[in-house]
């Protein structure tokens, strides 16, 4: 296969390929080749192919009409590394999730209402549910919009996403280990899975300060061996296996909030450091704040009531998670806001 109908969109602060499942091989060695070749990779550059050079845009949407009750699409995300030849569904995107309903939509696998038209998603890496509601005004997709989300220029359309069962969706827990706090190296910290697998750490245990840039995080060579060295323990400890191939569990160092937030984050997802935050990943941070034990607890800023607004600060801003807190304070279910645009709808080559 050397060519495929495709959509390139921007969705929340990440940017990829949107196919039709019919669209690719069902072969998913084929699948895997021909996505590789789109995007470039292996090659740090991504030169010969759609990739952007770096993880956050090097993602692809693979969508579905769905035959499972009360869902309207079937989506499975796919990260494509950018210098290895390796294409994963190990885990899942918030931000490229923000663009499977207007593609949805746009492809005719919803009818779009007037006003408001809500898609209800069936995530296939961690069998979660998610319901989008995009703005159709006239019965069409619209991009424009005064939303604005930190990490994109512009304001766009917003595309509200409520988050349902993502406790323990890719670990069997919310805490895989039973605790909400454990040792590893020396290092207090959180395992947690609640949407995205998370290894919550205080930015101070590490030796950083936690307001560094991600370039100045990338080049310390010595932290990133640190964070690898832990990862790859408690990849094992969160069910995960052997993860020295895999893109979970993402690293999240944590501070005080400096920007009137809930908590400041630096986040490796594993191996560069997030100019921003994953959705998924600010879900779980978040709910890490709201643990008495964790090592986030006493940093955060997380208010009181059955319902926050906790803003989780980013290096280019901060993403607000809409926590709803059952009767015994525990997080029952998650919504935020993201934005999508349309970049490009038609046919990609491979080599």
């Amino acid at each position: 296969m050397s060519k495929a109908r495709c959509m390139w969109m921007r969705g929340g602060t990440s940017k990829g390929g949107y196919f039709l499942a019919s669209d690719l091989p069902s072969n998913i060695a084929a699948r895997d080749a021909f996505l590789l070749g789109a995007m470039g990779s292996p090659d740090n550059r991504q030169i010969d192919g759609m990739g952007g050079a770096d993880p956050l845009t090097s993602k692809v949407a693979v969508i579905a009409a769905s035959g499972r009750d009360g869902v309207d699409v079937d989506y499975l995300f796919l990260q494509v590394a950018v210098d290895q030849p390796i294409v994963t569904d190990v885990q899942n995107c918030g931000n490229i999730l923000a663009g499977v309903g207007p593609f949805a939509i746009e492809r005719g696998l919803v009818t779009a209402q007037i006003g408001e038209t809500p898609v209800t998603v069936f995530m296939q890496n961690t069998g979660q549910i998610a319901v989008l509601n995009v703005q159709t005004p006239d019965g069409h997709v619209t991009y424009k919009g005064d939303a604005r989300i930190d990490g994109v220029p512009g304001l766009s359309a917003p595309v509200p996403v409520q988050f349902k069962d993502t406790a323990g969706s890719s670990c069997g827990a919310l805490l895989p280990t039973g605790n909400e706090v454990d040792t590893i190296n020396g290092v207090n910290l959180t395992m947690i899975d609640n949407g995205m697998p998370c290894v919550v750490m205080r930015a101070t245990d590490l030796g950083i300060v936690g307001d560094e840039t991600p370039e100045n995080l990338e080049s310390n060579e010595p932290l990133r061996q640190r964070l690898e060295s832990i990862r790859l323990q408690a990849g094992r400890l969160m069910n995960l296996g052997d993860v020295s191939q895999k893109s979970v569990p993402k690293m999240a160092m944590v501070s005080a909030p400096k920007q009137g937030g809930a908590i400041s984050t630096r986040t490796f997802i594993p191996h560069r450091c997030h100019k921003a935050i994953g959705v998924l990943g600010a879900v779980s941070v978040a709910t890490a704040c709201l643990l008495k034990d964790s090592p986030a607890f006493a940093l955060s800023e997380t208010g009181t009531g059955n319902q926050r607004a906790l803003k989780v600060e980013h290096p280019t801003g901060e993403m607000t998670v809409v926590v709803t807190l059952d009767s015994q304070g525990i997080v029952a279910s998650a919504a935020i806001l993201r934005t999508a645009r349309k970049l490009m709808d038609g046919t990609v080559f491979a080599p």
